[in-house]
């Protein structure tokens, strides 16, 4: 029976009753001229009176009228000696006892059967719209079906995260073909879990998976799964897994699984019953009772797995784990190949230049930089994207939106100028530092008042105590600059220093780069791509004197860098006030007015 076949006994019922009431008022008043008590009494004193029923607050009877005919009225009673004044003048009446229970039935009753059967039928109607099938709607599962069996997704739609599609080429032949897979006693994960930063396209792998393979896909984000009352996550976990195993094969994706697969007893919760314990029992359950035979395989993603139950991670659950990582060049130009299709693009333009000037870029964020320079090259009206279009782009998504209308005193703009110089000369001058792409005062972003614009042109996966040492100075070349040339400082330099020290702070903790300390690490590890501010362990098992150390050695090593930053520029003050004029008046210079500006940087580079 459908859903709205379900509300026609309630409607047939709210009818009859309706239909009940109408008559009971129409047997007790309808058809009868209703009179006024003073015209009763008149009729009643010249004798036209025929008969007579009493209520307790109606009177009702028949009228002779002058022409002899008899009509029905009706008349509220109000006078309370009545009985005495029909024996007076000889009118016979009858006392009519009339019961009350349905008149009460249908003001009380009935006013609320109306009210919750329209609250039941828009219940079940949002239900039904939800696909839910179970009569407690808030045990029902959302798992999101695809009915056609295709997702619109080829593991052609996802590029470079090639080592991971070729983990994941293996569950897709499984469910096309499993007996061939088990032939030799083999069974294929029950579990798959896709772990990497946000933006690397774990969700578009899921969704390939099961594109390629042809299958029912589910899909559920872990916050679905969690509800205000105790056991409804439970119950949705097992309504997902039954649906999929009437659909099998199938594909059952959890999205977001740190979100319900928390570490039990670590993260503050009172009791060992709540809400989302239970939802992780019943996932623990579930993916230890069902065969992986039938054909159902469990994807799930996460960014966060260290903060994952263990229970989670043992083998017969989530067996393997397949790492999901922001591109290198190769990956990152694959990706820009993708979005690009439905592109107009200038015909010498190389989508290497762009992957070479993102690296640090998610597939996410390589999609958002295609669509910026689209919308760049569209609001220029330009025929076609060039690689303008890419830098301005990257420049909105790193620096942030560009501010012409805040104006800055001139005394501010010189500071500003000599700042965002000292940043570009001080990179320049050190050998091996990012090149400078462009330099800037316009004001961008939250609190930016001017922008040096540094990108690597390789990808890096190890660096040296000396390069860091390099990008601390270049960080303090700001500083540096406004000390030497204005002779005060400004607040301008606060988020150099604090990247500056965070530099530091890691080198003597993490790395062990300081020759007092030795090798020795102070910090806990953490995911490389979890870089979340506070997350960091407490220092409190350091002895007293230890943690003073390496405050000392974190204040020599932003010394060290800010003198020679100094004495850097000390160095170049000719071509520090050349340039910082340059950019006074032209509010952005960019690499080549560079180097124009600076031939004695490329005459006698430094030594590092």
């Amino acid at each position: 029976m459908s859903t709205q076949g379900k509300h026609w006994p309630l409607a047939i019922l709210l009818a009859l009753m309706t239909v009940w009431w109408l008559q009971s008022w129409q047997r007790e008043i309808g058809g009868r001229e209703i009179v006024s008590y003073d015209r009763f009494e008149q009729a009643l004193a010249e004798g036209r009176i025929a008969s007579l029923q009493v209520s307790e607050q109606l009177l009702t009877g028949q009228l002779r009228q002058p022409e002899g005919r008899i009509t029905q009225w009706v008349t509220v009673r109000v006078e309370p000696d009545l009985a005495a004044q029909l024996s007076r003048y000889g009118v016979p009446y009858t006392r009519q006892l009339e019961s009350g229970w349905g008149r009460e039935i249908l003001s009380w009753v009935l006013p609320s059967l109306v009210f919750f059967g329209l609250w039941f039928f828009l219940i079940r109607r949002a239900v039904g719209t939800s696909g839910a099938q179970s009569l407690m709607p808030l045990g029902a599962g959302k798992g999101r079906v695809s009915v056609s069996r295709d997702t619109g997704v080829r593991f052609a739609d996802v590029a470079g995260v090639d080592e991971a599609k070729q983990e994941l080429v293996e569950v897709v032949e499984f469910l096309r073909d499993p007996k061939a897979w088990g032939r030799l006693g083999a069974h294929i994960p029950k579990g798959v879990l896709l772990v990497g930063p946000p933006g690397t396209g774990k969700t578009l792998l899921a969704r390939a998976v099961a594109g390629e393979a042809g299958v029912a896909f589910f899909s559920m984000s872990g916050s679905e799964f969690v509800e205000l009352f105790v056991g409804v996550g439970a119950a949705r976990v097992r309504d997902l897994f039954e649906q999929a195993r009437k659909q099998a094969p199938a594909i059952i994706f959890i999205d977001e699984l740190d979100a319900m697969g928390r570490a039990r007893g670590s993260w503050g919760s009172i009791g060992g019953h709540d809400e989302k314990e239970q939802t992780l029992h019943q996932l623990l359950a579930e993916m230890d009772g069902f065969d992986p035979s039938v054909g159902v395989i469990i994807l799930a993603a996460t960014n966060r797995p260290e903060i994952l139950d263990p229970a989670l991670l043992r083998a017969g659950r989530f067996d393997r784990q397949v790492l999901v990582d922001k591109p290198d060049k190769r990956g990152r130009l694959d990706i820009l190949r993708v979005h690009v299709r439905k592109v107009r693009l200038e015909p010498d333009l190389a989508l290497e230049q762009v992957a070479a000037i993102t690296p640090g870029f998610s597939g996410a964020d390589l999609a958002n930089l295609v669509n910026e320079a689209t919308l760049a090259a569209t609001r220029r009206q330009a025929e076609a994207v060039d690689m303008g279009d890419f830098t301005a782009a990257v420049e909105r998504l790193v620096a942030g939106l560009e501010k012409r209308q805040r104006l800055l005193q001139p005394q501010e703009r010189r500071v500003v100028a000599h700042h965002e110089i000292g940043h570009a000369l001080v990179a320049m001058a050190l050998p091996g530092s990012d090149p400078v792409h462009k330099v800037s005062i316009i004001p961008r972003g939250i609190g930016a008042l001017g922008y040096t614009l540094q990108r690597p042109t390789e990808d890096r996966y190890l660096m040296s105590a000396e390069e860091l040492r390099r990008r601390i100075c270049v960080l303090l070349g700001g500083r540096a600059a406004e000390q030497l040339v204005i002779g005060t400082l400004s607040t301008g330099a606060a988020d150099d220093l604090a990247k500056a020290t965070q530099i530091a702070r890691d080198m003597v903790l993490r790395h062990g780069m300081d020759a007092g300390l030795g090798p020795v690490s102070y910090d806990a590890p953490v995911a490389p791509w979890l870089e979340v501010p506070g997350l960091l362990p407490q220092e409190s098992w350091m002895a007293e004197a230890t943690r003073e150390r390496i405050d000392e050695a974190v204040q020599r090593i932003l010394t060290d860098s800010l003198e020679r930053a100094t004495g850097l520029l000390k160095l170049y003050r000719p071509v520090l006030e050349r340039c910082a004029a340059a950019l006074l008046e032209q509010e952005t210079l960019d690499a080549a007015q560079l180097a124009a500006l600076t031939p004695e940087l490329r005459a006698s580079p430094v030594q590092s």
